[in-house]
């Protein structure tokens, strides 16, 4: 008998919670990529072969220009799409300079926790800041 489901592609990605002076860094995706103009913690996909550290020091660097240390795991989400399911591993971050650039994002802001529902986040970024932060946007 045929599975009625097929199987779902997972896609391991990384995000870097990097807090200062009481506010989170937050990056909004290019109006060309999935899921354009959405805000979300910086980070991307895992390559294979890479480790979740390294995926998040090339996906910062990449994207903001900066490097960072990145820490210990401090949640994890699983959201399924409609064509894909996305394992969301949030990691706590320090930055190791204050030079950030978009470069491969559309924006970045400094925001507290009550400042994110001003802000529309990628569904796996609003299911994690609900389970991390008890934040509801």
């Amino acid at each position: 008998m045929a599975d009625p489901q097929p199987s779902r592609r997972t896609i391991r990605v990384v995000a870097a919670v990097i807090q200062k002076n009481e506010r989170y860094l937050i990056t909004q995706r290019r109006p060309n990529a999935v899921l354009p103009l959405l805000w979300e913690f910086p980070g991307g996909r895992v390559e294979e072969g890479e480790s979740d550290a390294e995926a998040l020091r090339r996906e910062v660097l990449e994207r903001l220009g900066v490097e960072i240390k990145v820490g210990q795991l401090i949640s994890f989400v699983s959201h399924p799409y409609e064509h894909y399911t996305v394992d969301l591993h949030l990691y706590e971050c320090e930055l190791e300079s204050e030079n950030l650039q978009a470069k491969a994002v559309n924006d970045f802001q400094w925001v507290t926790s009550s400042e994110f529902d001003q802000h529309t986040f990628t569904p796996a970024d609003e299911a994690s800041m609900t389970k991390l932060l008890g934040v509801t946007v």
